[in-house]
């Protein structure tokens, strides 16, 4: 029997911008969420994501 995905979750990411850092929080509709800081750098953000 195969395995098939019919639905895919969505993400969400909140920002909490701030001079020095940026708190992040990433959540789907299935996991509650992780929290973290980090650098305020697009670049790094766009990577993890």
């Amino acid at each position: 029997m195969r395995t098939q995905i019919t639905a895919h979750s969505k993400l969400y990411i909140g920002i909490d911008i701030h001079k020095g850092s940026w708190k992040i929080h990433c959540s789907t509709e299935l996991f509650s969420g992780k929290s973290f800081s980090m650098e305020p750098d697009p670049e790094q953000l766009h990577n993890y994501v």
